[in-house]
């Protein structure tokens, strides 16, 4: 484990970053960073790639994460942003946020696949991060859960797109109501789907 490696050699403050919410044509994209105290206590035993967790498993996990890290932050790059700048920029913008926003100073910093240019603390990028370092694993469920409780909430203001479902991804439930509804302020303008329906 990658986090073993760095505590024998004294390097303890160590921050996992990951997004969720890249894929989607509407709602924000999410990043989370996150410094666990101990990342191999028996509590974050059953912490790994968000992907791979039933939603309810996340929302418990969720508190567990809060309850056993020294500190965390959570970002949200808007929609209008990711039209403006394009998705890749503000995913590394994103985990440059999410990094430099902890209270407490990472010594290390991990993150799921995209390296992080221009940040002082020393990074790795690691590929499959979420699924072989605990702390990204850790991040991976922060940003998840997080987004998808804003997802729900936005299905409140807008019923009828079924965003509490399909979380904003593009599915062909979703494009009917884009096409019967109209496009949302929340709807990422420069993604191919959504532009096709504004032309």
């Amino acid at each position: 484990m990658i986090e073993q490696t760095l505590f024998n050699a004294g390097i303890v403050n160590i921050a996992g970053v990951d997004e969720a919410g890249r894929g989607p044509c509407a709602g924000p994209l999410v990043v989370a960073a996150v410094i666990l105290k101990d990342p191999f206590s028996n509590e974050l035993s059953q912490v790994k790639d968000s992907k791979e967790l039933t939603e309810a498993k996340r929302e418990q996990l969720f508190e567990i994460i809060i309850e056993n890290c020294i500190d965390y932050n959570i970002v949200e790059i808007t929609p209008d942003e990711i039209d403006q700048l394009g998705l890749h920029k503000c995913n590394i913008e994103g985990m440059r946020r999410a990094v430099m926003g902890l209270k407490t100073s990472a010594e290390y910093v991990l993150t799921d696949g995209y390296p992080i240019p221009g940040l002082t603390i020393p990074n790795l990028s690691v590929w499959k991060g979420d699924k072989v370092a605990i702390s990204i694993s850790a991040a991976s469920i922060l940003a998840k859960v997080y987004r998808d409780r804003i997802m729900i909430e936005l299905d409140k203001k807008y019923p009828n797109y079924g965003l509490a479902n399909h979380k904003g991804y593009i599915t062909a439930l979703h494009t009917d109501a884009i096409k019967k509804y109209g496009v949302l302020p929340i709807h990422r303008k420069s993604f191919a789907n959504i532009s096709a329906i504004l032309k």
